[in-house]
């Protein structure tokens, strides 16, 4: 059995990285969606190990401690992550894993799993994104120009990406991107690359 692939989807807020990932689960039998683990208590109808792995405070400052994360990052004082044995027993297993993240988790993670295959979602256009922040009906003008901001920010880290893919018709991101994951599995390894 061939070892699967760490996919590592990223981009600016607003994209669409949720929207593809989804499809792309919906169209690929053997792609695993990466399960985070957090310290924030469990939603109604959450499920432990389905939709989040909950570990407590001490827990999860242990599994930094013993590097056992990917990539984590602490927002609005709970701790959220990739579990490294998560993906490394899907990856064993042959099965392919998608982890949906933003850009400076992805560059934490290529840091310590360089082998993973990187791809950057770009908008077809600054308005385009403009345009998909304020169709969310959620934020003010001044949110969405900072979000704007980091989203140029964001876009100038391309160059560390293996793969960038426009997202202009969500099928049309998804061939692309099963297209990048057949090549990858068709690619020769050698010990040196």
């Amino acid at each position: 059995m061939s070892r699967g692939l760490l996919i590592v989807l990223s981009g600016p807020s607003g994209v669409g990285k949720g929207t593809v990932c989804n499809a792309l689960r919906g169209k690929i039998n053997n792609l695993v969606y990466s399960v985070s683990a957090t310290t924030r208590i469990p939603r109604l109808g959450e499920e432990d190990e389905v939709n989040y792995f909950f570990k407590t405070r001490d827990q999860f400052e242990n599994m930094i401690e013993n590097e056992q994360l990917l990539e984590y990052a602490e927002y609005v004082g709970n701790y959220y992550g990739t579990p490294r044995d998560f993906v490394e027993k899907t990856l064993q297993s042959g099965k392919d894993i998608i982890l949906e993240i933003e850009v400076q988790g992805a560059l934490k993670v290529k840091e310590k799993f360089p082998e993973g295959v990187f791809i950057f979602l770009l908008p077809p256009s600054l308005d385009e994104l403009e345009d998909r922040i304020k169709g969310r009906g959620t934020e003010n003008q001044a949110t969405i120009d900072h979000r704007l901001a980091v989203a140029l920010d964001e876009i100038d880290l391309v160059e560390h990406y293996h793969y960038a893919v426009v997202n202009d018709q969500i099928d049309e991101a998804c061939k692309r991107i099963e297209s990048i994951m057949i090549a990858e599995h068709c690619k020769v390894r050698s010990s040196g690359n």
